[in-house]
């Protein structure tokens, strides 16, 4: 009985003693949810904090990319052509800064401050996705860094203009992959 037991308390002390991975395998579901572009566009208000605007509508956990979901990787990039297609397509900020007199008129220069926005929109989701795509074993260091680049010049046109009022364009799209 002493030696079944002695035998029976080793087994279970040394699954316990089993190595574990110090490495997060568990791939999250979905944080993010398809919405319209007038949900997540930055672009109203004032500039000078949109890559916290960004970020606070598309809350991917960074401490761990390789465990975002395929399904929030596809929402980000589906959000991405939407802000691209907002700044360059009919009835985009292109558009309405050229009808609002270019940006030396005190709309047109609203606009434009909404169209630095979301291209810090743009550009952080493209960060983003790439990021992802690299943690999960894609090799896109050097679109990744022309990307970032591209974002921190952004983020700095954005700041140079904080405190400005900001104005978004009716533009309809959405996320949906």
């Amino acid at each position: 009985m002493y030696f079944k037991a002695a035998v029976l308390f080793s087994l279970l002390a040394s699954s316990f003693a089993l190595p574990t991975g110090s490495v997060d395998r568990t791939v999250k579901r979905g944080v993010l949810s398809v919405q319209d572009y007038s949900e997540f566009q930055v672009s109203d208000g004032v500039a000078g904090n949109a890559l916290a605007e960004v970020n606070a509508k598309f809350p991917i956990d960074t401490s761990n990319l390789a465990s975002v979901s395929d399904e929030d990787l596809e929402i980000l990039k589906a959000a991405r052509k939407t802000a691209e297609a907002a700044e360059t397509k009919a009835g985009g900020f292109n558009e309405a800064i050229k009808a609002a007199g270019g940006t030396k008129t005190t709309d047109g220069q609203a606009l434009q401050n909404g169209k630095i926005k979301n291209k810090v929109l743009k550009l952080q989701l493209q960060v983003l996705a790439l990021q992802i795509e690299a943690a999960k074993g894609k090799d896109t260091a050097a679109k990744l860094a022309e990307e970032q680049k591209k974002l921190d010049k952004n983020v700095q046109l954005d700041k140079e203009a904080a405190g400005q009022r900001s104005q978004s364009v009716n533009f309809q799209g959405t996320s949906q992959p």
